[in-house]
């Protein structure tokens, strides 16, 4: 998913298997990971003549909302969880979680 992820552009098996230089693995194992990770809703996929093109179907920020999201939703008490977190995060993380509240909690048309 970094791949996919960090591209401009949509990728083919072999451009995505070509950025993977730390692993040495098997083209039809690149295919694999690819077409599971399309089926499983990660990546889309269009043909392209005879090769099917691959992109991120999410950015990283709202795949990563989605954990952070399952991981609450695992919590016996949801505000005890949110209030753990809080206190755990940076200084300039928690003006950042301000910020989102506030832009958040706006009335439409404000």
């Amino acid at each position: 998913m970094d791949v996919l992820w960090e591209s401009q552009t949509q990728l083919t098996v072999r451009q995505v298997g070509g950025k993977l230089t730390d692993r040495d693995l098997a083209h039809t194992t690149v295919m694999t990971v690819l077409d599971r990770l399309a089926k499983k809703g990660f990546a889309r996929r269009e043909r392209d003549g005879r090769a099917w093109l691959y992109r991120a179907a999410a950015s990283r920020e709202a795949y990563v909302t989605e954990l952070m999201l399952f991981a609450l939703d695992q919590a016996g008490d949801r505000s005890a969880a949110l209030a753990s977190f809080a206190r755990r995060v940076s200084g300039s993380e928690a003006r950042v979680l301000r910020r989102a509240l506030e832009i958040g909690g706006e009335p439409a048309g404000s």
